[in-house]
């Protein structure tokens, strides 16, 4: 019993460290050559900038600085930061379903319901880094958590910041 109890425990510990994040990068870039950035301008989006844009770039300009990367006005910069929140829907089952069978040896039938479902938007945020000499992405990471709608601001801050950290603490790539 007390093997068991050890082996979940184990278990649960790895799965908690399991990355949550995705990076891939251009294995033929030096990435030390680089030593600024900026935010790329995206001349397609008009309007406000949400709550969720302010909280990733304020946790952006701190990871890289923290990489001692200067940030530099965009037609200086060595690096372009480019960053989305891409919507993904999935069903989400809650509830219970029930269910009922009869068998006779070698016969049986059952009939069963299916748990309640609803559709729930997520997002999932992707972060790239461009050169800006070669306009051509050289590094991107993306979240393996989610933003939803039914999040608080404070969980929300505090998974971006997360996501963010977690992203930068693989930049820049070990190179093997």
């Amino acid at each position: 019993m007390m093997r068991t109890v050890t082996m979940v425990i184990a278990a649960l510990a790895m799965a908690g460290c399991a990355s949550q994040v995705v990076t891939d990068y251009d294995t033929q870039v030096a990435f030390d050559r680089y030593s600024s950035w900026a935010f790329s301008s995206h001349p397609e989006e008009k309007g406000f900038k949400s709550l969720d844009s302010r909280r990733v770039e304020s946790v952006l300009e701190r990871e890289l600085a923290a990489k001692n990367l200067s940030r530099q006005p965009e037609d200086q910069a060595d690096l372009l930061v480019s960053y989305q929140v891409i919507e993904q829907e999935r069903l989400d089952s809650y509830g219970f379903s029930y269910g009922v069978g009869f068998s006779h040896r070698p016969f049986g039938w059952g009939i069963a319901t299916a748990p309640p479902t609803r559709e729930v938007i997520e997002g999932k945020l992707v972060v790239e880094l461009v050169d800006r000499s070669n306009e051509q992405v050289v590094w991107r990471a993306a979240s393996k958590r989610y933003l939803n709608e039914d999040q608080s601001p404070d969980y929300r801050s505090e998974l971006i910041d997360d996501v963010v950290r977690e992203m930068f603490n693989q930049y820049p790539p070990q190179m093997h």
